[in-house]
């Protein structure tokens, strides 16, 4: 069993000028990352805009990363939504000879009840070639899975692994960390309170900025794990107001604009995304610039 300790990223998906994928790029920033500390990786998330890629894009996609990878380090694939049975289908119909883990968000838009969402992971878990990653991020599904609801599902399921938290919320952090069962890991969601829940108990993040700043990012969240509070916290200050920035109107739109100023590849999202303002873009590159 892989244990995602450390920094993962949720990769981006570039686009070229015509919005078709630019595998290029992608490979690129793989390699930019895994040279740089990047524990492992997140491939067709909510900031890889997994909800308008097709289905030949998000095979394509993860045949690039995997090329640009050469099993160095752990792959982690989104699969997930509000339908349980498309959401098993996939998972019988993907090809995860190269994947490690799933991650797999509660379901959104429907607003099922904590019961529904324990059964849609029991589901889940019960037809998983792979582990689990369980993903709560209720500023996007309108529906909060509980810390009662995760550790029942994390009791109940030795293929569930792991929870990718993002509610935002320190207390519920706490109350996982506090009572999860000795191997349950409980990743960070939340880029700016990474440190924090790393240095209360948690296993890492899967991050968003970290694909920009690996380097930096991975060496704060490696010292958070070592316990070293204040050589972490001197990162963490240099990182919190880029971190900010790129949330201020939408992800992926931000963490495009930063790397786009990085010369990694453009900022083209696509609708109903649109590219970062340019007052923010003006702002990224103000911030970037002493970090690069």
């Amino acid at each position: 069993m892989i244990n995602f300790f450390g920094t993962g990223v949720a990769l981006i998906t570039p686009f070229k000028s015509d919005l078709t994928v630019d595998h290029k790029a992608l490979a690129d920033i793989v390699n930019f990352n895994i040279d740089n500390g990047t524990d492992y990786l997140v491939i067709s998330g909510t900031t890889g805009e997994s909800v308008t890629i097709t289905k030949k894009e998000k095979k394509d996609i993860i045949n690039t990363i995997h090329k640009a990878n050469g099993s160095r380090v752990p792959m982690v694939l989104g699969i997930g939504g509000n339908n349980t049975a498309e959401v098993i289908e996939e998972i019988n119909t993907t090809d995860l000879s190269y994947i490690d883990a799933i991650l797999s968000v509660s379901p959104y838009y429907s607003k099922p009840t904590q019961e529904g969402v324990y059964q849609h992971f029991k589901a889940i878990a019960e037809i998983s070639p792979v582990p689990i990653i369980l993903y709560n991020v209720p500023g996007r599904t309108s529906s909060n899975m509980l810390p009662a609801t995760t550790l029942r599902l994390a009791n109940d399921f030795k293929n569930i692994i792991a929870v990718k938290e993002a509610s935002n919320n320190v207390a519920q952090y706490l109350q996982l960390i506090k009572n999860k069962p000795k191997d349950f890991l409980i990743i960070s969601g939340d880029d700016d309170l990474a440190l924090g829940v790393v240095l209360a108990g948690g296993a890492g993040v899967i991050s968003v900025i970290g694909q920009a700043f690996p380097k930096q990012f991975s060496k704060m969240i490696k010292l958070g794990l070592e316990g070293k509070a204040k050589e972490a916290y001197d990162i963490h200050y240099k990182l919190m107001d880029v971190t900010s920035a790129i949330f201020e109107e939408n992800n992926p739109a931000g963490i495009k604009g930063v790397l786009a100023e990085l010369k990694k590849c453009k900022s083209a999202v696509r609708l109903p995304l649109v590219e970062a303002s340019e007052p923010l873009k003006a702002k990224i590159k103000t911030l970037v610039k002493p970090l690069n």
